[in-house]
């Protein structure tokens, strides 16, 4: 199904492109089980059937569904605050430097059990 994620990415414009291109990477890194789908027209990340982490490349920002809960890491909320662009997204803009340790913890919370 990655053909799918494949043509999703090569629609972008090139900084979106490269942002999801490095979180497919990242995802495949903590969970190498993952599998990649299209689901709501965005990729989306499977662990064993369950839809666990989304990402959207839009004009001006990168987009993680949903926000972990952060209750084992009362930190990771704080360090989250700035991000939450809604109910359940994350949003990173683009042209700023993209905080890859802390999207490394997020994909962590969304991607383990």
């Amino acid at each position: 199904m990655s053909d799918s994620v494949d043509a999703y990415v090569a629609g972008l414009a090139p900084e979106a492109a490269e942002v999801v291109e490095e979180l497919r990477r990242r995802v495949r890194a903590v969970r190498r089980d993952a599998v990649e789908v299209i689901s709501y027209d965005i990729p989306t990340f499977q662990v064993e059937g369950r839809s666990r982490v989304h990402v959207a490349g839009w004009s001006k920002h990168v987009s993680i569904y949903p926000v972990p809960d952060t209750g084992d890491d009362p930190g990771l909320a704080d360090e989250l605050r700035p991000y939450v662009g809604g109910k359940g997204t994350l949003k990173f803009p683009l042209g700023q430097p993209m905080p890859w340790t802390l999207v490394d913890r997020v994909l962590r919370a969304l991607l383990l059990p």
